[in-house]
């Protein structure tokens, strides 16, 4: 799968707490979470972010609190990819686990300028800034983690899985 979109950029350890502030913790709702995405971060993040943006960031993104909340608002907002550095081993897993593609690109990516427009191979693990021309090489996810992104989260993936055969 390809994405190619408008980059957002954030620094190292964007902790979970900046990815979605805990006094919005008590909504499950996640529209609402997402009117608040990034905000401590950037507080025109939510309001300006598009449908399809990417989210490129340092080392160690999503550390912090092991809320799956994090993930879930960045989604909901319509992002649809994470390239980082490094992500928190927690964030990763919940990423995955509710089919948030993300890819660690552990050198080069701080080269991308935020409003760029970049593309995102997630099975070749391949950026693209398409404003410089530079490419980064990511690692790609195993089959079996990018069939869980591709079901839209491991709920999906494993009703699929236990699914009647007919």
């Amino acid at each position: 799968m390809k994405y190619t979109a408008r980059v957002w950029c954030f620094g190292n350890d964007v902790d979970t707490d900046a990815i979605i502030p805990a006094r919005y913790l008590n909504t499950a709702d996640h529209l609402e979470l997402a009117k608040h995405c990034m905000e401590d971060a950037d507080p025109e993040f939510p309001s300006k972010v598009q449908p399809g943006d990417i989210l490129v960031a340092g080392k160690n993104f999503g550390c912090g609190s092991s809320r799956e909340h994090a993930p879930i608002c960045i989604k909901a907002a319509g992002v649809s990819c994470v390239v980082a550095q490094s992500f928190a081993r927690i964030f990763y897993r919940n990423a995955i686990n509710i089919g948030l593609p993300i890819l660690e690109c552990p050198e080069g990516i701080e080269k991308i300028q935020e409003g760029s427009t970049i593309e995102v191979d997630i099975d070749q693990g391949v950026i693209c800034d398409l404003n410089t021309g530079k490419t980064y090489a990511a690692t790609p996810f195993p089959a079996f983690m990018q069939q869980i992104i591709d079901q839209g989260g491991l709920i999906e993936y494993v009703r699929e899985k236990v699914k009647p055969v007919e």
